[in-house]
């Protein structure tokens, strides 16, 4: 009998803040996002920090009393990292590691940590490493102890480099070959969408985990990865779609989430061209979620990021079957009923109050409503193509079941 392989996950402590921008509730909701990413990471949080503070101490982003606090947890349970949820700043970060002497991560560098492990092609690669030396470079200073500057005096001033200078130069110069590669394979991508011919595209957008994957494979019968993982897709996959008999091209896209880190949004501008160019985006959300109306908010900020907003799109709320909504007593005369009591009828009312016929709820893992979802996709495809081709409009039907 084999033994059952375990996982080695690596013991992480969480951070965040409380403040003006940011409630108990906020904070703890973006903590659960924090924790699943650790976890997606390889990591194992055993225990949360938070702290109500209106401005970030500068030396060391909390105050020294919770300091205090978070340092004789982490030696007395032997804690390889600790996460904050908020951006550290360079002297933020190398203040933390001297007090704290584990790694110290913030919500930027654990993204980037997750897209290196899941980068399998040379592009994809690229782009993660561009990104992650442009996060590195003012940070350079608390990496290695050998980064000291030479001493000033007689004899020591000159033409010489010093160590952190020489450091930051092979970055700058690592960074501007990874650009330069980028730039070539930019060039070769934009000829392979230009060899697609003229074909309606359509692409998969939505925040990270909402089952993008999942719906792409069940719609072209392909066999992307998809997990129940934050980015289980890194790389932008293409796929020829038929239906009935209209083709087009479908895409899966990396998923968006909240605070994406800039490096990654500017060293991943390329894979989002196939956003940027779709003619129609399939906006999937995932219902069952509790905050999934902010995280429509945080993909349609990233979209305007990438001036895609204004697109022609089609809001798919996924995982219907995975939806519960709160209950409520009737006899409960203190609770009031808020939107998290909605059942899925009274969200797709709310939904198509507000944007018409252009929500779609369905569950892509048990084929709910599929049928329905492809009319309508088949639908829009067809009105973009008619338009596009005017003259071999005879062939496409103007509804699906003419077929």
């Amino acid at each position: 009998m084999l033994e059952k392989k375990t996982i080695d996950y690596e013991k992480a402590v969480l951070i965040g803040v409380v403040n003006k921008e940011q409630n108990e509730t906020k904070v703890k909701e973006y903590l659960d996002e924090l924790e699943f990413l650790t976890y997606t990471a390889g990591g194992e949080v055993t225990k949360r920090f938070t702290q109500r503070i209106d401005m970030p101490n500068p030396k060391t982003y909390i105050g020294s009393g919770k300091m205090e606090e978070v340092q004789q947890y982490v030696k007395e349970h032997q804690i390889g990292s600790v996460i904050f949820d908020d951006e550290l700043s360079p002297a933020q970060q190398n203040n933390i590691e001297k007090i704290l002497k584990c790694k110290i991560l913030d919500r930027t560098s654990l993204i980037l940590d997750i897209f290196a492990q899941r980068a399998k092609t040379s592009y994809a690669r690229t782009q993660v490493e561009l990104a992650q030396y442009e996060y590195l470079l003012p940070r350079l200073t608390g990496l290695w102890t050998h980064l000291e500057r030479q001493r000033g005096g007689i004899g020591m001033r000159g033409p010489g480099e010093t160590e952190i200078e020489t450091d930051r130069r092979i970055v700058r110069d690592r960074i501007a070959l990874l650009k330069k590669k980028l730039t070539k394979i930019d060039r070769q991508m934009e000829t392979q969408r230009g060899n697609r011919g003229a074909l309606v595209r359509v692409a998969l957008v939505g925040y990270t985990n909402v089952g993008k994957s999942t719906l792409m494979n069940v719609i072209s019968k392909s066999d992307v990865f998809a997990e129940n993982k934050l980015f289980a897709t890194l790389d932008t996959t293409v796929r020829k779609v038929v239906i009935g008999n209209l083709p087009f091209l479908l895409s899966d896209t990396v998923g968006f989430i909240r605070k994406l880190p800039t490096q990654l949004v500017e060293s991943f501008k390329s894979t989002l061209d196939e956003v940027r160019e779709a003619d129609l985006l399939l906006h999937v959300v995932d219902i069952s979620h509790p905050n999934f109306e902010e995280h429509i908010d945080s993909v349609y900020k990233i979209l305007d990021e990438i001036k895609s907003a204004d697109k022609k799109t089609i809001m798919v709320f996924n995982k219907i079957d995975q939806y519960q909504a709160e209950h409520l007593d009737e006899d409960d005369l203190v609770t009031e009923r808020t939107s998290a009591h909605f059942t899925i009828e009274e969200w797709k009312k709310t939904w198509y109050s507000r944007i018409g016929d252009r929500a779609l709820f369905i569950s892509a893992l048990n084929k709910e409503n599929l049928d329905e979802f492809r009319k309508r996709v088949y639908n829009e495809v067809r009105d973009i193509h008619v338009t596009r081709f005017p003259y071999n409009n005879f062939l496409y039907p103007e509804h699906l079941d003419q077929y």
